[in-house]
C-alpha cells in the first residue's frame, strides 16, 4: 500500500521535500530490519520497489539512495539495485505519474553509479561459500545474476571500452553460471542482452561455440533437458543473428553454431518451440547470404559452404513438421497440435530461402529423393504429406524458376488417393489430401496441361473435398483446375465428375464458402461449354438441387404439419440456405470478366425465369423471420442483380416491394436495407424507376424500427440497422435522378437529423457509417452549387439538400464535437474533420455567390470563418475544382485540411477522458 501511495501521491502524502527523507530512512531501515530469514522475500521486494519510486521522485533521490546503501546488508543492497533500474522504463502496470523527462534524468543518474554498481557485483561474485550472509552461495549467484540483468538492460556497459568489455570478470561470471543449473536461465537472459546491446560482443561469444556445443549442448540433447537445451538455442540464434556476417565466412566457429542449431532443430519434444526459436536465425543468414549487399564471389563461395548446412536443415525442418498424432477437434474432425500448426505456419519463408539457396530443381529433388515403395498398401504417408506441404509453400518460386519439373511421382500418389474409398479415409490421411489439395491448386497449370492427368486429378479432388480438414484445399484446387484446363475439362466423362461433385455438396457437411468455390469452379467450366442447349441444361442441372431445396421450404409453408418435427424443419432451413448460396454463387460468376461474354441472354433469361419464381414465394413465406434465410435470399438475389443486369428492369417493382414489405415485417433484419440500396446503386440511373425509389424511400422510413433511431442509446443497440439505414441514404442521395432526390427532400431531412443523432453513438461501426453519410451528403450539396455558381436553379436538388444543410447545419456541427468525446473518439477524427472542412467549403463559396440567401449560418459564423477553417475549406474547395477534382478522395490536403485534423485530434485526445452527457 505505501508503494502504490507513493506512485500516486494524493493529499496523505504531498510531495513536500520535508517528507522524502524521512520516509527514506525509514525505509532503509525496514529494508534492513527484513533483509533475512524468517522474513518472506517478498516483503524486502515491496520495501525496495517502494525506495525506487520514491527515489524516482525526489530531488536528488538516486544519489541520496546511494549514500545511505553501504549502510543496508548486503541482501538487502542486492534486491534494491535489482529492482532500482527497472523504474528507468514506463511502469505497464499503470505507474504514470512521472513523466519521460523525469525517468531520463533517472536514468542519467544511475548510470552515474554503474561503475560502482558493477564493482559491488563482482565483489559479491568473488565471496566464497564460507561467507556468513544467510544466503546460500547458489541463491547468491542467481540473484546476482537478476541484479546485472537489470543494470545490462539500462545499459550499465555503455562507457565500458569494446576491448574490455569481452573480457569484464562479469561476463565470464555469466557464461560460467552455465554450468549451473539454478541459475542457468538468469545467465542466458544476461548474455542474451549483451549480445543484443553490443555489437563487439558476438565475435567474442562466437568464439565459445565449440565448448558451448561440446560441454553444455550435447550432453544436453542426451540427458533430454529441454530447458538447457532451449536457453543455449536461443542465445545461439542471438550470436548468430547480431553478426550474419561473421557466421557467413563459414568458420570452425561458425559451422560449430550451425551444427549445434541444427541439433536443436531435429530434436524431438512435445512442442516445437526450440525448433521455432532457431527460424529466424536461419532466415537472416540465407537473407544475407542472398543479399545483394555482399559481393557476388564472396556470396557465391557462402553459397557453396553453407549448401550442406541447408539441405540438412531441409531434412530437419521435415523431419520436424511431419504429423506424428492422431488428434481431433472438438467436432471430431482429425486436425494437428496448435503448436505445429503454427512451427508450420512460421516455415514458409524460410522454406523459400532454402529453394532458393539450393535452387529450385535442387530443391525438388530433395524432396523427391527419398526411396518410397510405390505400392498403395505401405507408401509412408506422414513423409508425403510433409513433402507435399513443403512443395506448396514454394509453389511462387518454383513456377517463377520454369526449371523442369517431373510431376509423375505426384501423379502417382494422386492416384492411389483417388481410388481410395470412403471408408479408408479416415484420420491423419486427410491431412494428406490437404497438402496434396494445395500443390494441386499451386501448380494447377503444370499438372494440367496433360489431358490424361483431368480424371484423376477430378477424383482426388472429389475424395478430398467430402472431408472438412482437406474440403477447402481440395475445392480451391478444383477452382483452378476448371480455370487453368477448361478445353480439357470439357469432355463428358470430366463433365460428369464434375455434376458428382456438385451432388456431393447435398450432404450438407461442407462450409459455405467451399460449396461456393466448388459452384464457381462448375460454372467457369460449363461457360465454355460449346454447344448453346447443353450450357443451358447443365447450368440448370447444376442449380436443380438448389431449387428443390428452396421448394422444399415453401412447401412447408403450404402445409403445417411438417413444421411439427424441429430436426426436420432445422435441416430443410439449412439445405434451403445452401441452395441459395449456390445460387448466389453461380450468378456471381456469371458477372465476372473471365465468364460473362460466354452466357449469352437467352441462358440468362433461362436462369431467371427459374430463380425469380421461387425467391418471391419465399419472400412472401413465414420463413423470411428466420436470419439466416433472409440473409441468404437477399445475398442470392443481390448477386443476380449484379450478374443478370437490364433483364431484371421488368421485375424491379416486384423486387423492391418484396424487399420493403419484408422489412416492415422483420425490422431487425437489416439485409433488406442493403440489398435495396444495391439495387439503387445498379439501376438508380434511370429516371423512369424515380417514384418506386421514392416510394421505397417512404416505406423504409414509416418502420417503427427507423423511427425510434432518436437517440444515441437505440442508435448503439441497434448498430447494424444505423449502418444499413445510412447506407441505403448514401445510395438513394448520390445515385437516384433529381425529381426522385426533390420528392424525398422531407425523407432526406429526416434522415440527415438521425445521422447526425447516430454520429453519437458510442459503437463505432454505427458512427462511423453515419459519418460517411453525412460525408456524401455534403458532397453532393458541393457537387450541386459547383454546376451552377452565378445563379441558383429552378428545380435543382441542390436547393433542397442545401435548404435541410441550413435548417439542420448547427445541429449537425454540434454533435460532430460531441462524437469528438470519450474514449473512442480518436477513431473519428479523419471523417469528423473532413464533415468540417466540406461545412467549411460550401461556407467559403457561398458567401462570395447568390447561394449565399440559401445557406446562412449566423450562429457559426465567427467560428467557420476563422483561419484555421477558412484556410480548411479553402484546400477543399481547390481540391474539388478543375483538374484536381480527380483527387476528390484526398479531402485533408492542404496545409488547412491538416491544420484541422491536427486540432481536431488534440481536443479528441485532451477530452477522451472526460464525463460525457447524452445530448438533447
Amino acid at each position: 500500500m505505501l508503494r502504490r501511495k507513493i506512485q500516486s501521491p494524493g493529499p496523505a502524502l504531498p510531495g513536500a521535500a520535508g517528507l522524502a527523507p524521512q520516509l527514506l530512512d525509514a525505509l532503509l531501515l525496514a529494508a534492513r530490519r527484513f533483509c533475512a530469514a524468517p522474513a518472506p522475500r517478498q516483503l524486502l521486494t515491496q520495501i525496495c520497489l517502494a525506495l525506487s519510486a520514491l527515489a524516482l521522485r525526489a530531488e536528488g533521490g538516486v544519489d541520496g539512495l546511494f549514500a545511505r546503501m553501504p549502510h543496508l546488508p548486503a541482501p538487502a543492497v542486492l534486491e534494491l539495485l535489482t529492482v532500482l533500474p527497472e523504474e528507468a522504463a514506463q511502469d505497464q502496470a499503470g505507474d504514470t505519474g512521472v513523466d519521460a523527462a523525469a525517468r531520463c534524468r533517472f536514468t542519467r543518474e544511475l548510470l552515474a553509479h554503474a561503475p560502482a554498481v558493477l564493482d559491488f557485483l563482482h565483489s559479491q561474485s568473488e565471496k566464497v561459500p564460507a561467507d556468513d550472509d544467510g544466503v546460500p552461495l547458489h541463491e547468491r549467484n542467481r540473484r546476482i545474476l537478476r541484479c546485472l540483468l537489470s543494470w545490462v538492460r539500462v545499459g550499465c556497459f555503455s562507457e565500458t571500452p569494446a576491448t574490455t568489455l569481452a573480457t569484464h570478470p562479469l561476463l565470464t561470471f555469466a557464461f560460467n553460471s552455465l554450468q549451473v543449473p539454478f541459475s542457468f536461465d538468469v545467465a542466458i537472459e544476461v548474455m542474451t542482452e549483451l549480445v543484443s546491446q553490443h555489437q563487439e560482443l558476438p565475435e567474442a561469444f562466437l568464439s565459445k561455440m565449440p565448448y558451448i556445443r561440446e560441454v553444455l549442448l550435447l550432453p544436453a540433447l542426451a540427458n533430454r533437458n529441454e530447458k538447457i537445451i532451449a536457453g543455449l538455442a536461443c542465445l545461439m540464434c542471438e550470436v548468430g543473428q547480431a553478426a550474419p556476417a561473421l557466421v557467413a565466412e563459414g568458420g570452425s566457429q561458425a559451422l560449430a553454431l550451425a551444427d549445434a542449431l541444427l541439433r536443436c532443430v531435429a530434436f524431438i519434444s512435445e512442442d516445437w518451440e526450440i525448433a521455432d526459436s532457431t527460424l529466424q536465425f536461419w532466415c537472416s543468414l540465407a537473407h544475407f547470404i542472398l543479399g545483394s549487399d555482399v559481393k557476388t564471389a564472396k556470396r557465391n563461395a557462402s553459397q557453396v559452404l553453407f549448401l550442406p548446412v541447408f539441405s540438412s536443415l531441409l531434412d530437419a525442418l521435415l523431419f520436424r513438421a511431419q504429423i506424428n498424432t492422431d488428434e481431433h477437434g472438438t467436432d471430431g474432425a482429425p486436425c494437428i497440435p496448435d503448436g505445429l500448426a503454427q512451427f508450420r505456419m512460421n516455415l514458409e519463408e524460410l522454406l523459400v530461402d532454402i529453394c532458393l539457396l539450393l535452387g529450385a530443381p535442387a530443391y525438388i529433388n530433395k524432396l523427391f529423393s527419398r526411396g518410397w515403395d510405390f505400392s498403395s498398401q505401405s507408401v509412408p504417408w506422414k513423409e508425403v504429406e510433409v513433402r507435399m506441404y513443403a512443395l506448396s509453400m514454394v509453389a511462387d518460386t518454383i513456377l517463377q524458376d520454369e526449371s523442369p519439373f517431373d510431376f509423375s511421382m505426384i501423379m502417382h500418389f494422386v492416384n492411389i488417393l483417388s481410388s481410395r474409398t470412403p471408408v479408408e479415409l479416415n484420420g491423419s490421411l486427410f491431412m494428406v489430401y490437404k497438402s496434396f489439395g494445395d500443390v494441386i491448386g499451386s501448380y494447377s497449370k503444370w499438372l494440367s496441361s496433360s489431358q490424361s492427368n483431368i480424371k484423376p486429378l477430378l477424383l482426388f479432388c472429389a475424395s478430398g473435398i467430402s472431408k472438412s480438414v482437406s474440403s477447402n484445399a481440395c475445392s480451391l484446387a478444383l477452382r483452378k483446375l476448371c480455370e487453368d484446363a477448361s478445353s480439357f475439362i470439357l469432355e463428358p466423362q470430366n463433365l460428369e465428375i464434375l455434376f458428382w461433385i456438385s451432388e456431393g455438396m447435398d450432404k450438407g457437411n461442407l462450409r459455405l464458402e467451399d460449396e461456393e468455390e466448388i459452384v464457381s469452379a462448375i460454372t467457369h467450366a460449363l461457360s465454355s461449354v460449346h454447344d448453346k442447349e447443353l450450357r443451358k441444361s447443365s447450368l440448370a442441372r447444376l442449380l436443380c438441387s438448389s431449387y428443390s431445396a428452396v421448394e422444399k421450404i415453401i412447401d412447408i409453408d403450404r402445409d403445417n404439419s411438417l413444421r411439427q418435427n424441429p430436426a426436420t424443419y432445422t435441416q430443410s432451413l439449412d439445405l434451403a440456405v445452401r441452395g441459395l448460396y449456390r445460387m448466389s454463387a453461380l450468378f456471381g460468376h456469371l458477372s465476372t470478366p473471365i465468364t460473362s461474354g460466354l452466357v449469352d441472354d437467352d441462358i440468362i433469361l433461362v436462369l431467371l425465369g427459374i430463380f425469380w419464381p421461387l425467391l418471391e414465394k419465399l419472400f412472401r413465406s413465414s420463413h423470411m423471420e428466420n436470419v439466416s434465410l433472409s440473409a441468404a435470399v437477399c445475398r442470392s438475389l443481390s448477386s443476380a442483380i449484379h450478374s443478370c443486369g437490364q433483364h431484371f428492369h421488368v421485375l424491379l417493382p416486384k423486387v423492391l416491394e418484396c424487399l420493403s414489405a419484408n422489412f416492415l415485417r422483420f425490422q431487425r433484419h437489416d439485409c433488406f436495407l442493403r440489398t435495396s440500396a444495391k439495387v439503387i446503386e445498379e439501376f438508380g440511373h434511370n429516371e423512369e424507376f424515380g417514384a418506386l425509389f421514392v416510394r421505397t424511400f417512404e416505406t423504409f422510413s414509416s418502420a417503427s424500427s427507423i423511427s425510434t433511431l432518436n437517440s444515441s442509446y437505440t442508435c448503439d443497440q441497434e448498430p447494424d440497422l444505423v449502418e444499413a439505414y445510412t447506407c441505403f441514404t448514401s445510395m438513394f442521395i448520390r445515385c437516384c435522378p433529381k425529381e426522385a432526390i426533390l420528392a424525398s427532400s422531407s425523407l432526406l431531412e429526416l434522415s440527415f437529423q438521425k445521422a447526425a443523432i447516430c454520429l453519437t453513438a458510442m459503437h463505432r461501426g454505427a458512427a462511423l457509417a453515419a459519418m460517411s453519410y453525412m460525408s456524401c451528403f455534403l458532397e453532393v450539396v458541393l457537387a450541386a452549387v459547383l454546376q451552377s455558381p452565378e445563379c441558383i436553379p429552378n428545380g435543382s436538388p441542390g436547393v433542397a439538400l442545401i435548404q435541410i444543410l441550413a435548417r439542420c447545419g448547427e445541429g449537425l456541427l454540434s454533435n460532430v464535437l460531441y462524437a469528438l468525446l470519450g474514449v473512442s473518439a480518436l477513431s473519428r477524427v479523419h471523417k469528423s474533420a473532413t464533415i468540417l472542412q466540406q461545412l467549411a467549403a460550401l461556407c467559403s463559396f457561398c458567401e462570395r455567390t447568390t447561394w449565399k440567401a440559401l445557406l446562412n449560418w449566423s450562429s457559426l459564423c465567427g467560428w467557420l470563418q476563422s483561419t484555421v477553417l477558412e484556410d480548411a475549406g479553402s484546400d477543399y474547395l481547390h481540391s474539388r475544382t478543375g483538374d484536381n477534382i480527380r483527387n476528390r478522395q484526398e479531402y485533408m490536403q492542404g496545409k488547412g485540411g491538416r491544420t484541422l485534423k491536427r486540432i481536431i485530434r488534440d481536443f479528441a485526445e485532451s477530452h477522451r477522458n472526460a464525463p460525457t452527457s447524452c445530448p438533447s
